[in-house]
């Protein structure tokens, strides 16, 4: 007879899953959100490689995934699809790790002109493998769409020579692909014409932006005739853990040059101005030119602690970004659900639902609170300052924060562009409340976890129209 032997780990695990089956067989998953997308088990963090397949219709959405328990361990990339953004089918595991290493964060683009030699619209993926001697990066390729990849033999394709040298995004630009990669707290620039051999193009970041903690998933997009780099970093947000900030300036080609003094001595704007949007990144090859984005929504001082079971963490909904000048006349990064988010919203009702969505009509010459709250007490405030010229979110008594220190907190955003009416939309969903100016001036998003959804709406200085999701 053979004999098994246990040990510590082993019971763990069997325990572990125990807890997820009885979690799942009972629904007892509270705070598992209505509309956003969530890993179907486990732990899930940075999106990855994000584009849309416009030949079928599909958004692909790519991820940092541990798939044997809901804290972070061994990365893989986990993978969904969606034809709306809302609704995501979870297919198997596309990327694993190998004996370069586990599989970080990364981008894929379409090679429709066979650079790489993968074969016409060849879809491939660059990530970082990182492993005890450090980090590289890696490609593969899928000839079926994004289903399935094949590894390059030759890998790895870009040798790293720091530690934290690793999220690569890459993009084509001109006559050849660029690659924008975070390299501890400086954002380096590499150029390619297959993919595959790559040459340093320049650096950017010293004495310019925050620099409190590490800098990850970088991106470099073009805004009409200027360009924004998306840098994030952990710690060293505006709240206390990780945040998303950003430049704004000019590309030569090889150097990207920031215009605005004002981003000196970390006096940084920031993508969100909440607690919970990190790692943002653009789907490759969106319709309409659009550049649509989504986040992680957590925050890593308290990612692995959240209080679900089955699963751990979500992505914000669907934003379209864009460039404006603010009253100071400053370039600001706007931001707003993108039109497959609006499309959420149904039928008007009179009741609070537990995952609908929010539109506050505020006189911009008064002071405006807003409070949601349940028949606990638990509740967030929200309260726009005319006078401070801000937007803020108290979610001090939300409910559940006992699960860190750090989760209770008051955030705010600037009114960068002043005005006589303000429109905010907030999408409340079972765990999380996202709130943006109408026109897309500042965005918000904070998690929540209240005991039983909040179905009290009371607001001062406005009005508001509640709608149920569609």
């Amino acid at each position: 007879m053979k004999k098994f032997k246990f040990n510590l780990y082993s019971v763990l695990c069997i325990l572990y899953s125990l807890a997820v089956f009885t979690a799942c067989t009972k629904q007892a998953e509270p705070f598992r959100s209505v509309y956003h997308h969530t890993p179907e088990a486990n732990w899930m963090n940075d999106p990855n490689g994000m584009f849309y397949d416009e030949a079928n219709g599909i958004w692909h959405l790519y991820y940092q995934h541990n798939p044997e328990a809901p804290v972070w361990g061994p990365m893989h990339w986990g993978h969904s699809v969606s034809k709306d953004l809302i609704h995501w089918e979870h297919l198997p595991i596309v990327l694993y790790p190998d004996s370069l290493g586990t599989i970080f964060s990364g981008s894929i683009v379409i090679d429709r002109n066979n650079t790489a030699g993968f074969g016409e619209n060849a879809i491939v993926a660059i990530y970082t493998q990182s492993e005890y001697i450090g980090q590289h990066q890696s490609i593969a390729y899928s000839t079926d769409g994004g289903m399935n990849f094949i590894k390059y033999d030759a890998n790895p394709v870009l040798m790293g020579d720091i530690a934290d040298f690793r999220d690569p995004k890459v993009t084509w630009d001109g006559d050849h692909w660029l690659m924008t990669l975070a390299c501890q707290q400086e954002i380096r620039f590499y150029g390619s014409p297959n993919l595959k051999d790559w040459t340093y193009l320049s650096s950017f970041g010293k004495d310019l932006g925050a620099h409190g903690g590490v800098w990850e998933c970088p991106e470099l997009m073009k805004i009409n005739d200027k360009y924004v780099l998306l840098v994030s970093i952990n710690p060293g947000g505006p709240f206390g853990g990780s945040a998303t900030q950003y430049f704004v300036g000019d590309w030569d080609g090889k150097t990207f040059k920031c215009e605005n003094g004002k981003y000196e001595n970390e006096q940084m704007p920031w993508l969100d101005y909440g607690k919970d949007n990190y790692s943002t990144f653009t789907f490759h090859n969106s319709p309409e030119g659009r550049l649509v984005a989504m986040g992680w929504m957590s925050n890593w001082q308290y990612a692995e602690v959240l209080p679900t079971v089955a699963f751990r963490s979500q992505n914000t909904i669907a934003r379209d970004l864009f460039l404006y000048i603010d009253d100071e006349g400053e370039y600001r990064l706007g931001s707003v659900p993108s039109k497959e988010s609006l499309a959420l919203r149904g039928e008007e009702t009179r009741y609070l639902p537990d995952a609908g969505i929010v539109e506050l009509t505020l006189d911009g010459s008064q002071d405006a609170l807003i409070t949601l709250s349940n028949d606990k007490g638990e509740k967030v405030v929200m309260n726009l300052d005319v006078h401070r010229r801000t937007f803020s979110m108290d979610r001090t008594a939300s409910g559940d924060c006992s699960f860190s220190l750090d989760f209770a907190a008051h955030t705010v955003a600037p009114l960068f562009v002043k005005r006589d009416t303000y429109k905010v939309l907030l999408f409340i969903d079972h765990c999380s409340i996202e709130a943006f100016d109408a026109e897309g001036a500042w965005a918000m998003t904070n998690l929540v976890f209240p005991s039983e959804p909040y179905n009290h709406l009371e607001v001062q200085g406005g009005e508001a129209k509640i709608y149920n999701i569609r």
